[in-house]
This record gives C-alpha cells, structure tokens and sequence, in this order.
C-alpha cells in the first residue's frame, strides 16, 4: 500500500471517529460479525491464488454467493526442473484479486448500502524433486510457501461522510492484512515426447494453511486452508504449416480442478473445468529465451459458473 493510500484511510477513519462521538441515535451501526465474516471470506479468496491452477487463474465472477458482489482474479504461474540429470523442481505464481463487497449499515429502521473494495496480491512458490517410477513417469514431492496482503482502498468516498457510525469501524484504520502460507503438494507427471505429438498429463493435490499475522484490527484478522486436487491434460502436434523455422502447433487442452478447503462453495462452486484449443509458435531456431509461446482459447464452466478466457503461455 503507498504512502497516499495510507494518508487517505487514515483521514477517513479519524472522520468517521469523529462522526462516532455524535449522540447513539444518530449513528448508524455496522455489524462486526459481518465484518469478520466479509473479512475472513477474503482470506479464504486469496487461497485461490496461492495454488497454481489453470482453471481459476482467469476467475471473474458478478453477483457471488455473498452477495451482488464482484470478484476478479488474475494469476501468473510456472514451474519446471532444472535438468534432467538435476531434477530439482522449482514453481512459483503471481496472483491479484479485487473484491468488492457490500455492507448494510443500520439505524432502527434505516438501512444503507455501503460498498467496500478489498485487493488482495498474493506471492507463491515450492521447491520439490523428481522421482522417475518410468522414463514417462515421475513422483514429485513439492513443498509449498506463499505470502500475502489483503488491503482496502477504502473508495465509499462521499457515501461515507453522509452517515455517522458507531465505534466498530477499526478495520478502516489502515485496512490490511498479511497472510502466510505453508505446506505441499504430490504430483504425477506423464510426459510423452514422439516425433508427431506430445502428451503431458498432471495429477496433484495441493494443502497450503493460510495464516494472518500483522494486521490494523482483530476484526480482519483469520486462517484458510487452500486445498484443492487437479487433473491437468495437454495434447500437442504439427499442424503440417512451418512458422519461424519451426514446425507450427496445434494444442489441445482439458483441465479440471476440484476445491476441498475452505474456497470450497464460497463462490457457490465447488469445482471448475475448462477445454481448449489453441496454436504454440516455436522460437527455438533463434537465439532468444522463449523458446516456445502458446495461444490458447479456454472455456470454463461449473456449478453455476460459465467463463471463456483468451491464455498466453511461454516456455524458457
């Protein structure tokens, strides 16, 4: 968070302290266990991020379970051994999300609707190792870390300074949390290389324990569990056409992944697959570090959830 959004969240919580001395008639009550509630939600979220996943890395969803509320979610994410005589694995991700959540403030009978925008930037990585069981097939221990912060922009605005609040609004004071994350993750990987096509297929379940430390309020602070189990299939072969000297590929892909911890049903899915198909260029006949790009068009679907995706893909 800058200096600027500090300086802001700060003046707008001294303005709503002095708005909270005013007579208890005239303020409006918000919830604390709705806060918590919001708030713990949003460390659940952030526990989509922090597991590589193909089919959330494109999540944008209106009108969540909790509410006409908006969720966008973008992640970047890869992992690859370091030879094939050093199989060390090395993975790591990049991932933002932008929740906007409603609070209904109350006084007696009188309600209002006040909107409240959350970012969440989350950092991951694992370190494992390759166990071949066939030359196609290989075992691979990870052991996963993640860190995070949750933040409120604090964008209520003018809305805000109309109404006057009672005490339990410490959570504005600052508004952010951090989260770090520890744990692991088992793999099966199936890589088969011919001349006319490549196969490569992924099982791995993931437990990462998400954990609060360092927040503005006791109100924002919680723990998540992201566990999730995935089944990951690529298919790749020429499509006969010669593009940078290269060969020029078709790519088909499938995906699914299903959600075990505490993400499971907080968006009102406890699954997503997607399907897709694209083109790979490869670059390699040069001497640049991307060896390959692939383009690929993805549709993702679950329980009430239907999403098309455009990916970007890049091998080193």
């Amino acid at each position: 968070m800058t200096l600027l959004s500090r300086t802001l969240l700060r003046a707008a919580a001294a303005l709503l302290a002095a708005f909270a001395a005013a007579p208890a008639a005239a303020q409006f009550s918000l919830p604390g266990e709705r806060i918590k509630k919001r708030a713990d939600g949003v460390l659940a979220l952030m526990s989509y991020s922090v597991v590589p996943d193909l089919t959330s890395s494109f999540l944008s969803i209106s009108g969540a379970q909790s509410g006409n509320n908006h969720l966008a979610m973008t992640q970047f994410a890869g992992g690859d051994i370091v030879s094939k005589d050093f199989p060390l694995y090395i993975e790591g991700g990049a991932a933002y999300i932008r929740y906007d959540p409603e609070f209904v403030a109350t006084r007696g009978e009188e309600t209002r609707t006040i909107p409240l925008k959350w970012n969440s930037l989350a950092l991951s990585g694992g370190v494992g190792w390759d166990f071949f069981i066939t030359p196609e097939l290989k075992l691979r221990p990870i052991f996963n870390f993640a860190l995070g912060q949750v933040a409120s922009d604090l964008s209520v605005g003018a809305r805000l300074l109309e109404l006057k609040f009672d005490r339990n609004i410490d959570f504005l004071d600052g508004g952010y949390l951090n989260a770090y994350g520890l744990g692991g993750s088992l793999m099966l990987d199936y890589e088969l290389v011919r001349p006319d096509y490549e196969v490569d297929v992924e099982l791995r379940y993931t437990n990462i324990r998400l954990q609060s430390f360092g927040g503005t309020s006791d109100a924002v602070k919680g723990s998540a569990d992201a566990e999730a189990a995935s089944l990951y299939a690529r298919y790749r072969a020429p499509t006969g056409l010669a593009f940078l000297q290269r060969p020029l590929r078709y790519v088909l892909e499938a995906a699914n992944t299903t959600y075990l911890g505490d993400q499971r049903g907080i968006l009102g899915f406890n699954y997503l697959s997607s399907v897709g198909v694209g083109l790979e260029v490869d670059s390699s006949a040069y001497d640049i570090f991307v060896t390959r790009t692939r383009l690929v068009a993805r549709w993702a679907f679950g329980d009430n959830v239907r999403g098309f995706a455009l990916g970007l893909a890049m091998s080193f």
